[in-house]
């Protein structure tokens, strides 16, 4: 398929005879980067790619001078607040309602100027956009940034609300370990932080998704065959649509930081002179935040380890405090000095990659927990909400990988978690575990490999829509 295309943008026109693509990620720092990992990967097939974007947590076009960028204009996104769960709901609500105008024009304006475009791939999570592909003839393909685990938990939620989950727990379900029939792997525990503190409006923003998904061509999965092979059959028998299992994005190439906030890359040089795998990486990622009291016993789990860290304490995650004010008095000076390094955001693909690092306490969030997968790093779990729990217990109970801090966040808990990961015989045996499953990543991406099988499907499926 030839076209020429000539496309006022952000960036420089262009011409060019390579098919046109036009992605369109979700305004959050775990979309952002796999929509933008996933344009890089199409355009390496051949494909020139226009990225759509809202105002809010905006791309940066220079560092992608090949593609175009197209803002959608005249939406005041930038005022909504996203801290917390229930306002990422409120955002998600508004964009859907309030940019599906704004997000036809703009594609209205490209199918005018080029000759054609092959397909439109949004994020999941702008469910309402079907509606202006079908209206285009635009083919609609959806770029899933979590796990097939995690999106099956997803559709599973009618199925909660008949068993009668959509209450507060008792007491004893709340400590229950009773695996929930049909929405394996969660358990009983953990249904109040998938849900988060507003059920209701939580389950109704995943059944948007789901539903959303079912008349999508396609769907796009930043993950591999091999890993999550035990959830495939209920996935092709719930959602006919074509699947393509292409993952792990980000291993395809190296690419330029799409981070949101600014990386402190002097923690690398402090790496650099630490022991092989005796670094522990602390990082909750973009969004989570903890209470003043979490916070303290994080860190007097981190000091009573004994263990080397590299914490990352981004500005305004500790409710109430600017940084590291709660601390006590002479913590940085006597345990963090020497043993310890604390920044506000760091490059985490690289210290997942770095020799001295030897373990992740992460809240597995899925770019983290792919990542860290990657990197053959055994991890610490300490999921906040929804996607994140699965991904917890596939983690610690399915692959075996990792271990799960199972009281939230205590000192003791921690200390010993720690020590298990890093020290003991069966951290040893945890990290066995995790490298065979970064051997498995390498031979995926390898010619005749699942993924890279996979890919060239999906390329061939876009030439043909």
């Amino acid at each position: 398929m030839d076209i020429t295309t000539t496309t006022t943008t952000t960036t420089t026109t262009t011409t060019t005879s390579r098919p046109r693509l036009v992605l369109l990620p979700y305004p959050l720092q775990g979309h952002i980067n796999p929509m933008l990992q996933l344009a890089n990967i199409l355009h390496s097939k051949g494909f020139a790619i226009t990225i759509l974007h809202t105002h809010f947590n905006a791309p940066d076009p220079s560092n992608h001078p090949h593609f175009n960028f197209m803002p959608i204009p005249g939406v005041a996104e930038e005022n909504l607040p996203v801290s917390s769960t229930d306002n990422l709901i409120r955002l998600m609500h508004y964009l859907n309602d309030s940019c599906l105008q704004p997000i036809q024009g703009c594609l209205e304006q490209l199918l005018s100027e080029v000759a054609g475009v092959a397909c439109l791939i949004t994020d999941a999570q702008w469910f309402a956009v079907q509606t202006i592909a079908d209206g285009l003839k635009l083919p609609r393909i959806v770029n899933w940034t979590s796990s097939v685990s995690a999106f099956l938990s997803f559709a599973a939620v009618p199925l909660l609300r008949q068993m009668g989950f959509f209450r507060p727990l008792s007491g004893d379900e709340m400590k229950s370990e009773e695996l929930i029939l049909g929405v394996e792997p969660l358990r009983v525990r953990d249904v109040s932080r998938f849900l988060t503190s507003d059920p209701e409006g939580a389950s109704e923003l995943m059944e948007l998704m789901v539903q959303g998904m079912k008349p999508a061509q396609a769907i796009i999965w930043n993950t591999f065959k091999e890993l999550e092979e035990f959830q495939l059959p209920k996935l092709t028998r719930g959602f006919p649509n074509q699947h393509f299992l292409i993952g792990p994005f980000h291993k395809y190439f190296p690419t330029l930081s799409s981070s949101l906030l600014t990386q402190d890359r002097t923690c690398m040089s402090w790496l650099d002179k630490q022991e092989p795998n005796s670094v522990l990486y602390v990082s909750f990622g973009s969004l989570a935040g903890v209470e003043e009291s979490e916070f303290l016993e994080i860190a007097w789990g981190l000091a009573n380890s004994n263990q080397p860290f590299l914490w990352v304490v981004r500005p305004g995650s500790v409710k109430g405090s600017e940084w590291l004010e709660p601390l006590p008095d002479g913590f940085l000076e006597t345990i963090v000095k020497g043993r310890g390094y604390i920044v506000k955001w760091a490059p985490q693909e690289k210290v997942l990659a770095h020799r001295s690092t030897g373990g992740f306490w992460t809240h597995n969030g899925w770019n983290s927990t792919l990542e860290s997968i990657c990197e053959g790093v055994p991890m610490i779990c300490s999921p906040s909400f929804a996607d994140q729990i699965p991904h917890a217990r596939n983690v610690s109970d399915v692959w075996k990988i990792g271990v799960e801090l199972k009281n939230g966040f205590e000192r003791g808990e921690i200390e010993s978690a720690i020590k298990t990961l890093m020290v003991d015989k069966k951290g040893l045996e945890t990290r066995d575990r995790i490298k065979n499953l970064k051997e498995k990543v390498n031979l995926c991406l390898k010619k005749g490999g699942s993924s890279y099988s996979s890919l060239e499907d999906l390329t061939n499926y876009i030439l043909s829509c």
